[in-house]
């Protein structure tokens, strides 16, 4: 990832998260009225599923991208922290 942002400016857009949530979420059967949904992830090294009602799917769907976008952040932001580290030990 090329962000190329400053430090400050990536922990600007992490702090402007407003929704994140872990883990995936996953059709299941079809029902006459569209699909069902479960929402799967990780809790206490277990897969824990959870039904997941039609009026909130759209939600979900925002959370977890949310989340991913923050770790794509935290990700960005300590390749940044690790350039600088690295320029000042070569001076």
């Amino acid at each position: 990832m090329a962000m190329k942002h400053s430090p400050a400016v990536i922990l600007q857009e992490m702090a402007a998260i407003q929704q994140m949530e872990r883990g995936t979420l996953c059709r299941m059967r079809k029902a006459p009225v569209g699909h069902y949904y479960n929402h799967q992830t990780w809790e206490k090294g277990r897969n824990v599923v959870r039904y997941v009602p039609r009026d909130q799917i759209q939600n979900l769907k925002n959370a977890i991208a949310g989340y991913l976008r923050f770790l794509k952040l935290s990700q960005a932001y300590a390749d940044e922290i690790i350039h600088c580290t690295r320029l000042t030990r070569k001076s």
